[in-house]
């Protein structure tokens, strides 16, 4: 007995290796596309897509398949099925393949016919077992899905093209949608025609929102999915708990849109201040695009909305004051800080000039002078040092933030020195990668009748001498020097021109005496 059954098995795991090999890449592909486009109405179903797709990519042919179906107690039996039933019949060992047809009619042996429509898998392997066991007891019988069905689908109405796909026993509705929808699709009302002639409609909206999954059934042969046109698209945002554009059933208006699709709103939220924008009103062609102000009555009261109306709830965050920071600071990382930019920030009663500048010290950059900030308060004008309120941690100022209050950063400028003889001396603006010649240009270029030779010199900011052919860096002090032989002899050509004179005249006066 022990050697029968081993032969059963023997035959049975043989018979299963070769009919898997035989296609072994329908299944695995399906359960690839499904799990692909799990997310197709719900980017939050993009979790569970990911994990049936990792699935999918190691369970690499039909045996793998069969194992997931004969693992979920929903697996119904189809059209396509091949199962595989052995046993041990008087010593012989017994092992052949059951195909299911579209009558749904599998003959167990010679033992009995059984009608397997509507049955799960699970339901089905106790009948054929106990089938078995009745007429070979202590037979060993084992009854295996060994390749599940593979079906098509159609998909129509509301959508980009009628399609077909492919799908298996466990393919659910919504995993067949992707690339399906057009801008007026709706996931509401979608109908899906049996092969029986029965409809029923489905809601996918229940099952992705709260996970109602008989609203997202299992599809089977023949099935025929019909997506149906939107009515309402309405979009609900600001201070609510789930913003987003909601397709509203008959009935549903402003109070099922803020409650139920929105899940209602914040503690923040401002009811007094809410923003209806109406692209088309059914009523008058004469008001399209307007905004309408409601308050929380109009929620009470149900108010009806149209096609594309937007919702808005304000938040009492945003009556907030604010104050500004301008200057030279840096509103992103990604942009060059060349010219002066302005931010508000909203502030609270009491916030005082510490927090408020250790809150906001991103937006401050290597070219923010931040000794020399002021506040400009109506007319007023209050010089700020930055650097203790941002560097010294033991520093403590009760300056308080007022509403509309500007603090003006300004740039922190370096400079370089040129004097001596040049026809411009004075200090101009750094410019990196600069030699001094930059700067004497800048500064009108060499006085020629003092300087000879573009003699300078040049010296840092530690007055360290530096070499012509160095680059300058920030407050270096360029001096040309006043070496003209001209120039020194224009110096003092009038003092010995006026002794020359005087000494002429000395001598014409003690002439004329002796004379």
């Amino acid at each position: 007995m022990k050697r029968s059954l081993l032969t059963v098995l023997y035959i049975s795991l043989l018979f299963s290796l070769f009919s898997q090999t035989a296609g072994n890449t329908g299944i695995n592909s399906l359960v690839r596309q499904n799990a692909s486009s799990a997310s197709a109405l719900n980017p939050s179903s993009a979790s569970a897509a990911t994990t049936a797709s990792a699935l999918a990519s190691s369970f690499e042919n039909y045996e793998f398949s069969a194992q997931i179906a004969m693992t979920d107690a929903n697996y119904q039996v189809t059209a396509g099925d091949v199962y595989l039933l052995s046993f041990s019949a008087g010593g012989n060992a017994v092992s052949y393949p059951m195909i299911v047809d579209t009558s749904y009619k599998i003959r167990v042996a010679n033992l009995a016919v059984l009608d397997v429509k509507g049955k799960t898998f699970p339901l089905l392997k106790k009948q054929v077992e106990e089938i078995v066991m009745r007429n070979y007891p202590m037979s060993g019988v084992q009854f295996v899905l060994q390749k599940p069905s593979v079906f098509f689908v159609t998909i129509s109405g509301e959508v980009n093209k009628t399609v077909e796909k492919r799908c298996w026993s466990l393919t659910r509705l919504s995993s067949i949608l992707e690339n399906c929808f057009t801008n007026y699709s709706s996931n509401r009302r979608i109908e899906i025609k049996s092969s029986d002639g029965s409809v029923h409609t489905y809601d996918l909206f229940m099952a992705e929102r709260f996970g109602d999954l008989s609203q997202d059934p299992y599809l089977r042969p023949g099935d025929i999915v019909s997506i149906p046109r939107v009515s309402r698209k309405v979009t609900v945002n600001g201070d609510i708990e789930r913003p987003g554009t909601y397709d509203l059933l008959e009935g549903e208006n402003l109070k099922k849109l803020i409650e139920f699709y929105g899940n209602g709103v914040r503690e923040t939220a401002d009811l007094s201040r809410i923003e209806l924008f109406r692209l088309i009103d059914n009523d008058s062609k004469d008001n399209l695009g307007r905004i309408i102000y409601l308050t929380s009555k109009d929620i009470e009261k149900d108010l009806p909305l149209f096609m594309f109306d937007t919702v808005t709830v304000s938040s009492y965050r945003d009556l907030n004051n604010v104050a500004f920071i301008e200057g030279a600071i840096q509103v992103s990382a990604d942009i060059k800080l060349e010219a002066s930019n302005q931010v508000p920030v909203k502030i609270s009663e009491g916030l005082r000039y510490s927090s408020f500048v250790r809150q906001n010290k991103s937006l401050f950059s290597e070219v923010s002078d931040l000794q020399n900030a002021y506040i400009i308060r109506g007319d007023q004008k209050i010089q700020i040092n930055l650097v203790p309120y941002l560097y010294n941690p033991d520093y403590y100022s009760d300056l308080t933030v007022e509403p509309y209050d500007v603090l003006r950063i300004p740039f922190r400028q370096f400079f370089v020195t040129v004097s001596g003889a040049v026809h411009t001396p004075g200090r101009y603006p750094f410019i990196p990668d600069r030699t001094y010649e930059y700067y004497v240009a800048m500064a009108g270029g060499f006085d020629k009748s003092k300087n000879r030779g573009d003699s300078v010199v040049i010296t840092d900011i530690q007055g360290k001498k530096l070499k012509k052919d160095t680059i300058i860096t920030p407050e270096c002090n360029i001096r040309a020097k006043s070496n003209s032989f001209g120039y020194y002899f224009s110096q003092y050509s009038p003092i010995a021109t006026t002794l020359l004179s005087i000494i002429s005249t000395i001598l014409s006066v003690r002439v004329l005496i002796k004379s």
